[in-house]
């Protein structure tokens, strides 16, 4: 029986990166650009907040672009404020190595099973999809999936009869399959 898991972003992860006002290192996006011109010059930045005193940093989305490169497109929602260009930003590895930043996941996802009637079969083969580049521990997603502890994920796996293509101990963020036998 074939299955289709989803591992959906709930709300935007947030940002870690150490504070320069507080000892905080965490911050949230303010889903707020700013866009500054100087002639022909543009720079464009995403504002986030300090989770603990609210400070406002910038994070560096184009520097010192001449105005033609940029897309009429890119430009209207960054003066837009969309959040939706917000989530996309946030998912681009350049911009993350550019500003030091890494995103903090927790408890800003969740995992879609569809129906709870996969127990009752005796081999299930599992189909995970990422609706985004979460980095989670597949053998936390199957004990959420299938309602086991992860040392009973750890068993099975060891016993082979949970089988998969990719490590499941360690922790990716693209899809990946397994199967199940009881």
């Amino acid at each position: 029986m074939l299955k289709n898991w989803a591992v959906v972003p709930t709300c935007l992860p947030l940002i870690r990166r150490r504070c320069h006002a507080c000892v905080s290192e965490r911050f949230r996006a303010s889903g707020k650009f700013r866009v500054n011109a100087h002639h022909k010059i543009l720079d464009a930045w995403l504002l986030v907040l300090c989770t603990d005193c609210g400070e406002t940093a910038k994070l560096t989305i184009l520097e010192r672009v001449n105005v033609r490169s940029v897309r009429p497109e890119l430009l209207d929602r960054l003066h837009d404020n969309d959040p939706g260009l917000t989530a996309e930003l946030l998912q681009d590895p350049l911009l993350q190595h550019r500003n030091r930043i890494d995103l903090d996941w927790d408890n800003a996802w969740r995992l879609d099973t569809g129906e709870p009637d996969h127990l009752d079969y005796e081999v299930i083969d599992v189909s995970v999809r990422f609706a985004a580049r979460i980095p989670v521990r597949p053998e936390r997603l199957i004990a959420e999936g299938c309602g086991l502890s992860r040392a009973e994920v750890e068993r099975l796996t060891t016993e082979g009869k949970l089988v998969s293509a990719v490590r499941l101990s360690g922790k990716i963020s693209g899809d990946f399959t397994f199967t199940l036998k009881r």
